[in-house]
């Protein structure tokens, strides 16, 4: 049991680090505006505020989905242990 839980905090560790490093390249290719002629810039006032209330909370979530997902693969790649075998006591 002991095991299994430390492969599930590894993996969720793990999770959380590599959505750290593949969220924000994803964000803002999921935020770029497609179909502009190069060289072309879109004109656009923004509430920053908003954009990174909304970025940072699109990170965490990033990192909450990344840590379930590594703790489940920890769970599943934890050696199982053995049922220990016990034997009867002899009779008197």
């Amino acid at each position: 049991m002991k095991t299994t839980v430390i492969f599930m905090l590894i993996g969720a560790f793990v999770g959380v680090v590599a959505a750290s490093f593949l969220v924000p390249p994803l964000l803002s290719w999921y935020a770029s505006p497609g179909g502009l002629p190069d060289g072309a810039q879109v004109q656009a006032v923004v509430q920053i505020n908003e954009v990174i209330r909304y970025a940072t909370s699109k990170l965490i979530l990033g990192q909450v989905i990344g840590a379930g997902v590594g703790a489940v693969i920890g769970f599943f790649v934890s050696p199982k242990s053995k049922p220990v075998e016990r034997h009867p006591a002899p009779a008197d």
